[in-house]
C-alpha cells in the first residue's frame, strides 16, 4: 500500500477559493461560481505537504445519500485500523480526497473523484434518481478542518439497498431523519450539515 502522505490531491489555493471573503459553515448560494473557481485553478499537491497548510484548501466531495425518508450513515467497528474514528457514533457523508487518477479525458475531474469514492465505499444497488450539490462547507474552528473545504452532495435512490463495502471495518444502516440527531457524531462538518441543511429538510 502506498503512503498516503505521497498521494497527489486537489487542492486549490486559500486566497482565491476565499477572495470574496470566507463563510463559516455551509454556503449555499453561488455554488456554480464556486466549482467553476475550482475547476479553473485546482492543482494537484503531495498530500503530506497540505495536512498543515491552510494555504490551501483540500476539495472533498461529501455525499449524503437517503432513499425515501432514510438517510444513510455508517459507524467505525472495534477492530478498525483508525482507533480514534472507532465510537458508538454513526457518520453521515461518504467522500475523500480527489487523486491524479480521477483526470480523464473531457470528464469532470469533480464529478470523477465523487463517483470513484463513492463506489469505493459503497455498494448500492439501485438507481440514483438524482445527484445535487446542496452547498460548500468551510469551518475554521478547528486546524484539520481548516485546510478541507467539503462539497456537500445529496444523492436520492430509488432503492434502500445500499451496504458499506468495508464490512470487517465499519457498518452501514439508513435511518430517519428524526433518528439521526441522536445517533449521528457530530464532527463538525456533520454538524454544519444537519444544523444547516438536513434539519432543514
Amino acid at each position: 500500500m502506498a503512503n498516503k502522505d505521497d498521494e497527489q490531491i486537489l487542492v486549490v489555493k486559500s486566497d482565491i477559493i476565499f477572495k470574496d471573503g470566507k463563510w463559516q459553515g455551509l454556503k449555499t448560494d453561488n455554488l456554480d461560481y464556486y466549482v467553476d473557481l475550482i475547476k479553473k485553478n485546482c492543482e494537484f499537491r503531495r498530500r503530506g505537504d497540505m495536512e498543515n497548510d491552510p494555504s490551501f484548501q483540500q476539495i472533498i466531495p461529501y455525499i449524503l445519500f437517503s432513499s425515501g425518508n432514510k438517510f444513510f450513515a455508517y459507524k467505525y467497528l472495534a477492530n478498525a485500523g483508525e482507533q480514534r474514528l472507532v465510537n458508538n457514533d454513526y457518520q453521515l457523508g461518504v467522500g475523500g480526497h480527489i487523486n491524479k487518477e480521477d483526470i480523464k479525458d473531457g470528464k469532470d475531474v469533480l464529478e470523477e473523484g465523487m463517483m470513484r469514492e463513492w463506489e469505493e465505499e459503497v455498494d448500492f444497488k439501485g438507481r440514483l434518481i438524482s445527484k445535487k450539490l446542496v452547498g460548500i462547507v468551510n469551518d475554521e474552528s478547528r486546524s484539520v478542518e481548516q485546510v478541507h473545504l467539503g462539497l456537500v452532495y445529496h444523492f436520492v435512490g430509488e432503492s434502500p439497498d445500499i451496504q458499506i463495502k468495508e464490512t470487517d471495518k465499519m457498518e452501514g444502516r439508513l435511518f430517519e431523519l428524526k433518528d439521526i440527531a441522536e445517533n449521528i457524531s457530530h464532527s463538525p462538518w456533520m454538524k454544519i450539515v444537519y444544523n444547516e441543511y438536513l434539519s432543514k429538510l
